[in-house]
């Protein structure tokens, strides 16, 4: 399938899926890349409709303050942190410093991999 044909939240998928360990995205900038600008909101809504078998590392998209966006102390905030922890990324009181562990595509990834 041409990655033109593809659904939003296939383009979604597909970028949150190319964010290298030990770097995370933010919901906007994925929205971007996916050709959704201003659709941060629904990159949340496609990462919790994503068939788990598609293994998306959902845990390195955080909120442009560089927040975890979970309730403090949820199961799910708490998995989160453990797993961007297990690649190495500082998580202090659900907040990671973007200016170290921001994802920067380069530019054969933005041609060849996002040409939306």
């Amino acid at each position: 399938m041409k990655q033109n044909a593809l659904s939003p939240m296939a383009k979604i998928w597909h970028v949150v899926g190319l964010i290298p360990k030990g770097k995370v995205s933010c919901y906007g900038k994925i929205a971007d890349l996916a050709g959704l600008p201003g659709r941060a909101r629904y990159v949340s809504r496609a990462l919790k409709l994503a068939p788990k078998q598609l293994n998306l590392p959902w845990y390195r998209v955080i909120n442009s303050q560089g927040k975890i966006s979970f309730p403090e102390n949820t199961p799910a905030y708490i998995e989160q942190i453990q797993l961007l922890r297990s690649e190495d990324i500082e998580v202090n009181r659900g907040k990671i410093k973007l200016s170290t562990y921001k994802w920067h595509p380069d530019l054969a990834t933005l041609m060849l991999e996002l040409a939306y």
